[in-house]
């Protein structure tokens, strides 16, 4: 936040206390490695010290670290990349969360569904898309069984060479709804869209490039350099010029997560059910 107008809360008195970088990179530590540099927060993805393992927490912090993230005035600008070379682990899936029709109906409590299916998709989106209000810059530093929609809603997405994008559900008998489908209409159109959410087709890092997904492709040792060139140089212009540019930037993806978000994953979660996954 800018001193003059810290000093004047502090004056005035009144005023709740925003959030703190030392305490909610703390707070995320299992999930996320957090550094920030001259307001420019890098925010690593990471289970264990290695690539992420997509599971049930991990859905669940997403969307209060972006809340917590877009609360802080000290960021900037945001840098979202993984650890090594993959943007989330393209194995090793936590075992309760491999077959999720044989866990849900006796072995969870019977509010997960809402608040870990439904719930936490819906404020992973929301929180990223509404709540941070600051230039995103999306390093995608790999390949990744799902999940790719957050570098994708990115103001700038950045990929390593050997990334892939792809949508899973379809194959394996899931709607797809709960995110990535959207912006895959948004950056491709219908039918390109369509195409991609019933073949579950992985889109190499050239063919992003080429259908306009990703904005440059690099070699991976050259991705998080390239991410901080580009956050150094946006967070050279005035601090309203940057943030009112990023709600530009943002507009047509608010616009499609309140026209589709909800819409989308009310269908993917209507079809588990109608399968009887979901008892």
């Amino acid at each position: 936040m800018p001193k003059d107008l810290a000093d004047w809360h502090a004056a005035v008195g009144g005023f709740v206390a925003r959030p703190r970088f030392e305490e909610y990179s703390q707070k995320y530590a299992e999930h996320f490695v957090m550094t920030r540099e001259d307001g420019i927060l890098e925010l690593r993805m990471h289970t264990d010290g290695g690539p992420a393992q997509f599971g049930f927490a991990v859905h669940n912090a997403w969307g209060q670290a972006w809340q917590e993230i877009g609360n802080d005035p000290d960021n900037e600008v945001l840098i979202l990349t993984g650890t090594g070379d993959q943007w989330i682990a393209t194995d090793n899936l936590a075992p309760q969360d491999r077959d999720l029709g044989e866990m849900m109906p006796p072995a969870l409590p019977p509010d997960f569904a809402y608040e870990h299916t439904y719930y936490d998709a819906i404020k992973l989106l929301e929180n990223m898309v509404f709540g941070i209000d600051i230039p995103t810059i999306a390093a995608l530093n790999g390949p990744s069984p799902a999940h790719t929609e957050f570098a994708l809603l990115c103001d700038i997405t950045l990929a390593a060479d050997h990334a892939t994008i792809l949508d899973p559900h379809f194959p394996s008998g899931v709607v797809p709804g709960d995110g990535l489908q959207l912006t895959l209409q948004e950056a491709l159109g219908t039918k390109r869209a369509a195409y991609y959410l019933y073949t579950a087709a992985p889109i190499d890092a050239p063919t992003a490039l080429e259908l306009g997904l990703v904005n440059e492709v690099l070699p991976l040792a050259d991705l998080l350099p390239r991410a901080w060139e580009i956050a150094r140089t946006i967070a050279r212009q005035p601090r309203a010029a940057r943030r009112f540019t990023h709600a530009v930037a943002q507009r047509p993806w608010k616009r499609r997560l309140v026209q589709d978000l909800g819409f989308g994953l009310a269908h993917e979660m209507a079809g588990i059910s109608a399968d009887r996954r979901f008892g």
